[in-house]
């Protein structure tokens, strides 16, 4: 086992705690708040340098996002982050998109494409593969629930308007919208997309209950089917 190396033995400019206690955490960089969770390093590396090596260590999502797309065993192949690090790093990632959708659903404007899509954002476009959601609404567009109806690519022969329509009437919804994630992080919506959507639209008009939109969630970006007019 190797030496660690403690905040007390930075230099004091360095130091995340001290840093935070005077000027408060709004002020610290994304490597200091990360070092303050690390809170050691290892033999030869401090920790504000180790979290500076986690932040890099995505290839294709640097920064602190990056760290949506790291596994557990991709933490534990740094140098200085063991099994206890990782897991504190993937639950902090986890809280902070929690925190991001702590909004109150019942609070929203259901009639705003861009408030849902921002408001379910940080909880989907980090994900790997495709999911399917579901939002219940009563007669005056209120939030009932939501519910992940499936997951893996979205067509037709993964996603049937019975699996919706099942749920929905079990909530007592009359509204329904539902948004899907793409991993690529372009929303632009597929032929399957497309042709689901007109399925569901098709046996809601049925059964009474209306599709108000489908949204695609991108890497922070959206398309609403309502808002191109292809609902």
């Amino acid at each position: 086992m190797g030496t660690h190396i403690t905040m007390k033995e930075m230099p004091h400019e360095e130091r995340p705690y001290e840093k935070c206690l005077q000027y408060g955490a709004a002020v610290l960089t994304d490597a200091e708040l990360l070092a303050v969770i690390i809170r050691t390093g290892a033999k030869g590396t401090q920790s504000l340098e180790l979290a500076r090596n986690i932040l890099q260590f995505s290839p294709s999502h640097g920064g602190i996002l990056g760290i949506h797309h790291l596994t557990v065993k991709d933490l534990m192949s740094i140098r200085g982050i063991g099994k206890v690090k990782a897991i504190q790093i993937k639950c902090i990632a986890e809280l902070s998109s929690r925190i991001a959708k702590a909004t109150s659903p019942q609070s929203l404007s259901f009639q705003s494409p861009d408030v849902i899509a921002r408001h379910y954002m940080e909880e989907m476009r980090h994900k790997h593969q495709e999911e399917l959601l579901l939002i219940a609404l009563n007669t005056k567009n209120r939030f009932i629930c939501d519910r992940i109806i499936s997951k893996g690519t979205v067509n037709s022969s993964l996603v049937s308007p019975r699996e919706i329509f099942i749920d929905a009437l079990q909530n007592n919804a009359v509204n329904i919208i539902i948004l899907h994630n793409h991993p690529s992080g372009d929303p632009t919506p597929s032929r399957e997309d497309i042709s689901i959507t007109e399925r569901i639209k098709e046996a809601g008009s049925i059964i009474g209950i209306t599709l108000l939109d489908h949204i695609v969630i991108g890497d922070n970006c959206y398309v609403s089917f309502n808002e191109q007019q292809i609902l």
